[in-house]
Formats: structure tokens, sequence, C-alpha cells
């Protein structure tokens, strides 16, 4: 398979987690509305499938069109993109617009991954750093491990204090540690502080520091899509009101917990998202929910986001651009045309595309797409491959001998006029 082909099947698939990513963010977000009043481990499991399926549709995806299924005309993700932007048949003129871009697309893509992956490494390394290298506090160490002990914990959990640090952190799951500001240790209680120690231990106690990995490592590829960082969110919220129960269960104390809360805001903090933190979500919420649980009302206004969400991705499929969608009007048989006639090639006025020997010698065949725009002159001015036949160099040969030929121009009104026609070319070895 050439680069050619695989910058396609990585641009195509970006392109299609669009829509994917949209409904799968519309039907999340049905699900924890259903499951509001539910147990948050509910909300945390649909929130974490959500995410996964993030993932794993497009990789199946990719992987089917690196295997070449995808030159399928009309398959069940196209007609369903299509759907959602004009309840139409994709036309050529999206394949024309992004085709003609794919390498920029998943170029511009690959970079913005890389940066937020150093940035991942980055944030692991120092926290890795912080744990070999920063105090340890042996009153605290024994205080952690026997919170430890509380919480079933068998596997020894180091403590350390870190000067410039926002709030306790969680890292590591073979050997656990505990981050905690030096700030808190000498401005807060002790008592409080270890309500906080107790929710990191939680943190711990399911593992959540590789769920939180799997986040990130989902947020680097497809940081493009809000759906992905919207249930992302969802799952941290959620998260951090399970091991908010089960901090209150063991300390027997959800309101001692609910103050070191409050006391955490109180100093305004300022929040670490790269492992789990006392401080995630929405510390007031979490406050109320431990003094006082309530039922939640439906409230609309939280749809609103995911509305837009699929707007937005809906909007991405029906606004092409003025020669894209002016290309597509002309290319879809069976629909009305802003011409009396269409611009017709004078096949006898050009040579057959000749056959790469390459081509031949690996047996590629196929059916190539293009898109011309012809001027009032029956000149080619401009060319599109609007589906490739799969193969480079077949697309390449078909394109460059279809534009020398001449064509009789469209017309409107008995004039001549300028407009895309689209011209298929068939590969075959005989």
């Amino acid at each position: 398979m050439t680069a050619y082909q695989i910058t396609a099947a990585i641009g195509w698939t970006l392109l299609h987690f669009l829509w994917q990513g949209a409904l799968i963010g519309c039907a999340t977000a049905v699900a924890l509305t259903a499951l509001r009043n539910a147990r948050p481990e509910s909300r945390y499991l649909v929130a974490c499938t959500a995410l996964f399926l993030c993932l794993a549709w497009p990789a199946l995806e990719l992987v089917r069109r690196l295997g070449g299924d995808a030159g399928a005309k009309n398959s069940v993700d196209e007609l369903f993109t299509a759907g959602l932007a004009t309840g139409a048949q994709l036309d050529g003129g999206w394949n024309a617009l992004f085709g003609a871009h794919l390498g920029w697309i998943v170029g511009t893509w690959a970079v913005c991954a890389l940066v937020l992956a150093a940035r991942m490494v980055l944030g692991l390394l120092w926290i890795e750093r912080a744990a070999t290298r920063e105090r340890a506090d042996p009153a605290w160490q024994a205080r952690l491990e026997r919170l430890a002990g509380q919480f079933g914990i068998e596997r020894a959990v180091r403590v350390r204090i870190v000067e410039r640090l926002g709030s306790p952190i969680t890292a590591g799951w073979w050997r656990p540690v505990v981050l905690v500001p030096a700030s808190l240790v000498s401005g807060m209680s002790p008592h409080l502080l270890e309500a906080l120690l107790a929710h990191e231990m939680a943190h711990i106690k399911r593992h959540d520091y590789l769920v939180n990995l799997g986040q990130n490592i989902v947020e680097t590829l497809l940081f493009y899509h809000p759906a992905v960082w919207w249930i992302s969110g969802r799952i941290r919220v959620e998260r951090e009101q399970i091991a908010d129960d089960v901090a209150a269960r063991i300390l027997g104390e959800p309101r001692r917990l609910a103050l070191a809360l409050s006391e955490l805001e109180k100093l305004q903090f300022s929040t670490h998202h790269l492992a789990q933190a006392a401080n995630g979500g929405d510390l007031m919420s979490r406050i109320k929910r431990l003094i006082r649980p309530d039922v939640q009302a439906l409230n609309w206004k939280a749809a609103i986001p995911v509305l837009g969400l699929a707007a937005i991705s809906a909007a991405a499929f029906a606004n092409a651009s003025p020669s894209a969608a002016a290309f597509a009007q002309t290319t879809q048989a069976g629909k009305a045309s802003r011409h009396d006639t269409e611009a017709v090639a004078d096949f006898n006025s050009c040579k057959r595309p000749e056959y790469p020997e390459e081509s031949i010698k690996q047996n590629h065949t196929g059916t190539v797409s293009l898109g011309f725009l012809v001027d009032p002159r029956g000149n080619v001015k401009k060319t599109r491959i609007v589906r490739s036949s799969g193969h480079r160099a077949l697309d390449s040969s078909a394109r460059e001998a279809l534009a020398k030929c001449s064509f009789v121009p469209a017309k409107v009104k008995g004039k001549p006029v300028e407009a895309w026609t689209a011209v298929q070319y068939v590969w075959t070895l005989e």
C-alpha cells in the first residue's frame, strides 16, 4: 500500500468521525439524562463505553479502508453522513473538496496530536520525578498506610510533599503515589486533609489512574471533536462522585469530606488534569451532594451543548465552498440542473490514458471519478479527483490524459458558460 493510500485512509477516517462522534455524543447525552438519578457508577459505565466507541469506531473504519474496502460507492457510513447534512446522497462536491486537501488535513492532525502527546508525556515525567525526588513525610506516610489498610489496599502507597501543586493528586497503579501540596500540609487541618487523602485512596482502590491515561490517549488522537472532550469530562465528573461516595463510606463521615472540599475551594487552587485530583469536577455540586443528596430534575439546558455538537457536524457537511457546491450540482444524475445543457467531453479530441507499467505488473484495476471545470471555450481550467480508483498511478494517468480533451461547454439560455462536469474512467486488464 502506498503512502498516498495510507494518507487517504487516515484522512477520510478522521473526517467521517465528525458525524460518528456527534452520533455517539447525542446517544450518550440521552442515556446520561435518563440515568440522572441513578448511581454514578451507572453513568460512569455509560460514559466510559461511549469514549471507547469514539476510539473503536474510527479504528475499525481505518482498518476497513486500509484493507481496500474504502472505494465501495455509497457505503452505509457515507450515506448516513450525507443524510445528516442534506438528506441526500453524498455527492462529488464533498469528495472533491476534502480529497484535494487530505494531505494537509492528515498533516495538521498529526502535528497537533504529537504536540498533545508530548504534553502528556512531559506531565507523566513530571509526576514520576516528583514521586522519586520530592520529600517524604513520615507522619503523613503513617496516616496514609493506615488509610490504605481501611480501604483494603495491599500494595504500598507512597506520599510525597510537593511545593508547587494545586491539590492532592494520585499517580500510578502498580506503585501508587499520592502527591500532596505543601501548602495544604501547613494550612489545612490534618483531620480534613486526611479526608482528602481518603478520596485519593478511593481512586487507587478503583485503579482510576489507568482509566485516566486511556482518556488522555483518546483525547490526544481525537482532539478535534468536541464530543470527545465532553464525554471525557463527564467521565471525570462521575469518577469524582464515585470516589467521594467510597471515601465517605469508609470514613463514615460524609460531612467531614464535604468540609474538606469546602476548605479546598476557599483556597482557590488551580486544577491539575494529569491525574486524579481531589478538586476534580464541580466542588460546590460535590459538596451539596455529600451533605444533602437530592433528586435531579430534568434540565433541558444541559442538552444544549450536545445539540450544538450535532448542529456543528451537520453544518460541516452542509456548507461546502462555492466551487464544490457548483460541482456537486452538475455531477448528480437525476438532479435538477441550473444549466440548459451540461458540458460534454469530445473523446475524439484526446488520447486514451496509458496504463502505467507498474500497475499492469501488480494487476491494479478500478474506476476513477474525475471532475473538470470547463470554461466557455471548452477548455479545462481545473481538475479534481472525486473518487479514487484506489491506486494513485491510475488516478494520475486518467487525470492527465482526460484533462487534454476538448469539451462542448455547458449552456444557459443558449450561451456557453463555465461549469463543472464529471467523467468516469474504468481501468480493466484484458
